[in-house]
């Protein structure tokens, strides 16, 4: 099954199972959704909304480490 990342109804446990290395954004960011037992329910959206980050630019960070080009100096 594919998957697309900027599902609004993708959850942060799929997101870290299809893409393992965007659990370093949300830690770069400070944000215990890594390992939280409500990632099985929250979706981007969600924790974007509860850590009050914009969600474009935290897509645009997602993406970013999705397809090698992360730099974690441009994170904050």
């Amino acid at each position: 099954m594919q998957k697309d990342l900027d599902d609004p109804d993708l959850t942060l446990d799929e997101m870290f199972r299809f893409w393992p290395p965007t659990a370093a954004i949300f830690v770069e960011h400070g944000m215990l959704c890594v390992g939280c037992p409500i990632a099985r329910f929250h979706t981007v959206v969600d924790a974007c909304r509860e850590y009050r980050l914009d969600e474009a630019d935290f897509r645009a960070e997602l993406h970013a480490i999705t397809s090698g080009s992360f730099d974690p100096r441009r994170s904050r």
